[in-house]
């Protein structure tokens, strides 16, 4: 593993890892190795075990702008791939740690048994309304994601309460990036900026095991939050690594080897 020189000592002890770094690896094979209670909040979208075409154009996109390489886990074994990474999610975060976990309907139900299972405690099942889906003629278009918010300690986790009345469908576009390069599944800045809102204080460490195309760590350093992120895609780490070291704009403001690199805050 490589990394730059890091401007402040972090008081997070993650073993192998430096905060505020990225690396290139499997989140299932990365989690073990690091320390346990080190991490704040961990917010991320894992594969949802779907017949996802990342080429086609999904959404209206257009396929040559979105990057190769997305990789789905086998509906056979989802079940085991939750509970494995669900239960380091729960040994890595601090005792008043949080997790915002991103699924669709479909494998909903083993990521709520896995959560239960670790040991959790589900504070809100959030849904996130988008403006558009994937045409359909024999169903209901599903223009919506679940975003289970759970604890380790449903006496002591960070909640600060920055709306007067936060209620739990959250309304948020999704982003075009017209004449971009982009991975197939990317969540919006503001949507990661609400739940940092909510669920983090500034120098907090915000963890997201399959970080895709960068959005949770980038916002983070953005927010005065630091991060940690693994992506086992190549092109998506690659693209996410570009990202940070461009300091790339996002909308809104004023996911093998463990080589990391650094972007220093």
């Amino acid at each position: 593993m490589q990394g730059r020189e890091q401007r402040h000592v972090s008081p997070h002890d993650l073993g192998p890892f430096s905060p505020d770094t990225i690396y290139h690896g499997d989140a299932l094979a990365l989690l073990p190795l690091l320390r346990g209670g080190s991490i704040d909040l961990i917010v991320t979208d894992p594969p949802f075990a779907i017949d996802f075409r990342a080429r086609k154009m999904n959404y209206n996109r257009t396929g040559s702008r979105v990057i190769e390489g997305y990789r789905e886990i086998p509906a056979g074994e989802y079940g085991a791939f939750t509970s494995r990474w669900i239960s380091e999610a729960f040994r890595v975060l601090s005792p008043t740690g949080s997790l915002y976990v991103f699924s669709g309907w479909n494998r909903l139900k083993e990521v709520l048994c896995s959560l239960d299972e670790a040991g959790f405690s589900t504070i809100n099942h959030l849904i996130w309304k988008y403006q558009f889906g994937v045409f359909t003629r024999r169903k209901y278009v599903t223009s919506h994601y679940h975003i289970l918010f759970a604890v380790k300690d449903p006496g002591h986790y960070t909640f600060h309460k920055v709306e007067h009345y936060p209620e739990d469908v959250w309304v948020i576009n999704r982003e075009y990036w017209k004449g971009k390069k982009k991975t197939p599944t990317k969540l919006p800045p503001q949507l990661v900026r609400k739940i940092l809102s909510f669920s983090s204080s500034p120098g907090d460490l915000v963890l997201d095991p399959f970080l895709g195309s960068g959005t949770v760590a980038a916002v983070s350093q953005e927010m005065g939050r630091r991060f940690l992120g693994f992506e086992v895609v190549d092109e998506y780490y690659r693209f996410a690594l570009q990202r940070l070291e461009e300091g790339q704009s996002l909308p809104g403001q004023g996911r093998g080897s463990t080589d990391g690199r650094t972007k220093k805050r």
